[in-house]
């Protein structure tokens, strides 16, 4: 059973894009690109005399935001059903013991294993129907 009825190589979307076609970003970008000195020199001038958005966009470009950092996240052994281990992290977010960012990776984790199990479980039923029907047609007057 084929999963698409499309042809190999062949649009979905006859009508759309065509290949190679620019990026509207890309046209505004090389417009600029001459100017690009120009306008940070301007930028820079308006965050000096007290313009806030200037001097946002120019302290966004000199301090990147910060990002989570990559540590090993210290809970008590999530054990018991999936919706158990769920409320352990959650109460060891609300308890301070990690962080929301934290919280929310060990749960998408949680999340893929819920996704995993049920293929499993999915995978072993199939197998189970398919061996009971093959076991029918291999004894048709069994039953």
């Amino acid at each position: 059973m084929s999963s698409s009825h499309f042809k190999k190589g062949q649009s979905g979307n006859p009508a759309g894009k065509p290949k190679g076609a620019r990026d509207k970003r890309t046209a505004l970008r090389e417009l600029l690109q001459p100017h690009a000195a120009d306008l940070v020199k301007k930028a820079v001038e308006l965050a000096k005399a007290g313009d806030t958005t200037a001097l946002r966009i120019c302290i966004d470009r000199c301090i990147p935001a910060m990002k989570a950092k990559d540590e090993p996240v210290e809970l008590p052994a999530l054990t018991g059903s999936l919706a158990e281990q769920g409320d352990a992290v959650m109460r060891a977010m609300a308890a301070g013991a990690i962080t929301p960012d934290q919280a929310q990776a060990v749960m998408q984790v949680l999340a893929a294993q819920v996704r995993i199990i049920e293929a499993d479980d999915l995978e072993k039923r199939i197998a189970a129907l398919e061996g009971k029907e093959n076991g029918d047609q291999q004894s048709p007057g069994a039953r």
